[in-house]
């Protein structure tokens, strides 16, 4: 069985990643790119869906030993694990270096004390635990290969064969290394270059070290905002640019339920939040090849713009479901590809509008195409912000006219409207002027409730949406605004957890809610971390640290997030890790550092 969802560590590539359990089990892999077939599925099944453990022997009716210590090495993306046993202690070190050639996970196995016997144990299976590959010796390495796929498997300790899986037995004394790699590589090209595992230690530590280098936050909170750009970084796609939501499809955000979604993919929203904070901490480099990954995805269809894309651009997402699995603690169905890929969303035209102004404000070179895309958005918004869409939450259910997407609009077009009085763009400006205060005024008139004094989810609803939590966050209105006030007080009063969190919105727990999905789900990270923004806008300092310090606590030993925290069974539920948690870690830690909220 799979471990908790915050018992992982992130490793990757910026082309893939795996998630690595405390018990050194890799569960979960795909090669050679985020969004491709899983070699280790065990994370939404079984053993028998492919899983890699290296760590110390154990009898084969016992649970295999946690680590009783891991980390990752300085601000890197190098996890270092360590068993203490009644013989000694060992350390496997995990990492994927960042790749000119075959994607590679190596795995070194180092003695510390004593001397303690390991066991690596490696079940390889192609297609998300549907396909057994073939495993043979090729010029003494082992390869697997099923269809395109290759993955050879190199060490200097000896292998063997069982029950479909390949073992290595050995034991390690201080000072000893030993060193595991898997190689992908499409089956009809020659074999991957021999692993070089020490020197790609030094390499990628190398990496990691310069990058972080270059952040230039240096606030109290620095140790989280760091963490968190470095999963970001992790999550960014390096040959194209985009960014992946997070690296795993239907972790559940309700456990045992069907909220179960492919994440593998480049949201426009969450990547152009994403820029946003990466622009802010002094990473200009990801911003611009963001935006050229953007160029290139909606060239030639700009007004159709899709809520998402694949990793290298593609728009084709289509959804199926994997039967053969039975889901992370049975969170049926699995779910690969997103039927969410053409839905109506008016919003992104406002993040990618807000994403594309910040890089203009930052001194990002000047992009004609950039501008003339901005352009392009706004006469398509000219003619369809009046329309109900499906809203930032991606319902399944009947479209609406959700305030947020409305803000959004008016976010879109006041931007533009910006753009063309820097002299950097022309367009019809009075006319622009015009239809911005219109947005503003349908959305006052239409989406807000005088009576209980707060924003409602859609017109003529009466439910709340965190979401709303954004309206002084993108400038719709000021901070000390009533409505504003009302609406944070509201929605603290109606989607607050127990413990203070914020729900997305209502759910109807087995009844179809607004979303259209029976079952509900945990508290909505994102939504928490927006509400202690909103907290400090309002002058409400102390008490906006106390939440976001309080949602710090969340992350794992490691400083991960997943999407959701579940108040109920006190655990993080949802894809994992999360950038659409992160940026706004970063975006709140970056508020408070400003107003001087902050202990100590």
């Amino acid at each position: 069985m799979a471990g908790r969802i915050e018992d992982y560590a992130l490793i990757g590539d910026m082309q893939t990643a795996a998630l690595v359990c405390r018990d050194g089990t890799v569960d979960w892999l795909c090669l050679p790119r985020f969004d491709s077939h899983a070699i280790f599925a065990g994370l939404l099944g079984t053993e028998e869906h492919g899983f890699w453990r290296l760590g110390p022997a154990h009898a084969a009716d016992a649970e295999p030993p946690t680590a009783a210590r891991r980390g990752y090495r300085g601000d890197s993306l190098i996890l270092e694990s360590e068993w203490d046993t009644p013989r000694g202690t060992v350390r496997v070190t995990d990492f994927m270096p960042p790749r000119d050639g075959a994607p590679q996970l190596i795995r070194i196995v180092e003695g510390v004390t004593g001397r303690v016997p390991m066991r690596s144990a490696l079940r390889m299976r192609f297609s998300y635990g549907r396909v057994v590959p073939w495993v043979h010796k090729h010029e003494g390495r082992t390869v697997a290969v099923a269809g395109p796929d290759s993955v050879w498997f190199d060490t200097e300790a000896e292998t063997y064969g069982k029950s479909l899986t390949t073992y290595a037995d050995f034991t390690v004394a201080p000072g000893d290394r030993i060193a595991f790699t898997i190689s992908w590589e499409p089956s009809h090209k020659r074999p991957p270059a021999l692993p070089e595992p020490e020197q790609s230690l030094e390499a990628t530590e190398s990496f990691w070290r310069d990058w972080v280098e270059q952040c230039t936050y240096h606030g109290p909170y620095r140790e989280a905002v760091i963490r968190s750009l470095i999963t970001l970084k992790a999550l960014t796609y390096a040959p194209t640019g985009g960014i992946v939501a997070a690296p795993t499809t239907s972790l559940p955000e309700d456990i045992g339920g069907v909220r179960n979604w492919d994440y593998r993919y480049t949201w426009l929203r969450d990547a152009a939040i994403t820029l946003s904070s990466l622009l802010r901490t002094g990473y200009r480099e990801e911003a611009r090849a963001w935006r050229e990954w953007l160029l290139r995805a909606v060239a030639g269809d700009p007004e159709n713009l899709q809520i998402m894309y694949g990793i290298a651009g593609e728009r084709e997402l289509g959804e199926a479901e994997l039967d053969w699995l039975p889901g992370y603690e049975d969170s049926a169905p699995v779910r690969v590809g997103n039927g969410a890929a053409h839905q109506l969303q008016l919003d992104v035209y406002g993040e990618v509008t807000e994403a594309l102004h910040l890089a203009h404000m930052t001194g990002l070179a000047r992009n004609d195409y950039a501008s003339l895309l901005q352009l392009k958005l706004i006469r398509y918004l000219e003619d369809h912000w009046q329309e109900p869409d499906e809203g930032i939450w991606e319902v399944r259910g009947p479209r609406r006219h959700f305030v947020h997407s409305k803000v959004m609009a008016w976010v879109a077009v006041d931007r533009t409207i910006k753009l063309i009085e820097s002299g950097d763009a022309d367009g019809p400006l009075e006319r622009w002027r015009e239809l911005r205060d219109d947005i503003h005024r349908d959305v006052c008139e239409k989406g807000y409730d005088k009576e209980r004094n707060t924003f409602t989810q859609s017109y003529g609803s009466q439910e709340l949406d965190a979401s709303l939590l954004l309206i002084p966050q993108m400038g719709f209105l000021p901070p000390d605004d009533k409505r504003v006030i009302g609406t944070i007080e509201a929605i603290q009063r109606e989607l607050s957890t127990s413990d203070g969190f914020i729900l997305r919105y209502p759910t109807e727990g087995q009844s179809e809610g607004v979303d259209g999905l029976p079952g509900d789900e945990g508290a909505f990270l994102a939504c928490s971390f927006w509400m202690a923004d909103d907290l400090a806008m309002i002058g409400r300092v102390d008490e906006a640290r106390k939440l976001f310090e309080k949602l710090l606590a969340l992350r794992n030993d490691l400083g991960l997030l997943a999407e959701e925290w579940d108040p109920r069974l006190q655990r993080q539920v949802g894809n994992f890790p999360q950038a659409f948690s992160h940026v706004p870690l970063i975006d709140t830690a970056l508020r408070l550092t400003a107003s001087g909220a902050y202990g100590g």
